[in-house]
């Protein structure tokens, strides 16, 4: 069996990435995580935190930043790497990173996905979230990190 885990970098990809490994730890599975960068989408790097506006896309640099977040975080995980090309807006970058998430799922045979996402399952969901349309696939089960912190943090 392989725990899924789309990656992005932000805190809540982390956590949902320490949340994969532990359950991987005690149930002696694998940790594969997904990395969605496009080739030339710098709008898409400047939502997801990657980059500033006026700095250039380098989508090779922010692979390698995301691979090194990965390896601190989650060591024995696997790191995985998709570069889709060819998007026309925001929406459909969405699009198309949900729609490879859900056919990595699928090819590696992930029986659970870890999404860190503050928006999915609610009623409302941003256009640029991926954790809704992902979690809607019934071929796996899905757990979703809606918190940074651990589970002993009040956020009240």
């Amino acid at each position: 069996m392989t725990y899924l885990v789309p990656f992005d970098g932000s805190p809540l990809a982390e956590a949902a990435l320490s949340r994969a490994a532990e359950f991987a730890s005690v149930m002696d599975e694998d940790v594969l995580v997904l990395a969605v960068v496009p080739v030339d989408e710098p709008d898409f790097a400047v939502e997801r935190g990657w980059i500033d506006a006026p700095e250039e896309y380098d989508p090779d640099e922010i692979v390698d930043r995301l691979r090194s977040q990965v390896a601190a975080v989650a060591p024995a995980a696997t790191f995985r790497c998709e570069r889709p090309e060819d998007v026309s807006s925001v929406a459909s970058v969405t699009t198309d990173v949900v729609r490879t998430i859900r056919t990595v799922a699928q090819e590696a045979g992930a029986t659970i996905v870890f999404i860190g996402s503050e928006n999915a399952g609610r009623v409302s969901t941003p256009v640029s979230s991926v954790g809704a349309p992902v979690s809607e696939d019934p071929r796996y089960d899905v757990h979703i990190v809606r918190h940074a912190g651990g589970v002993d943090d009040d956020d009240s």
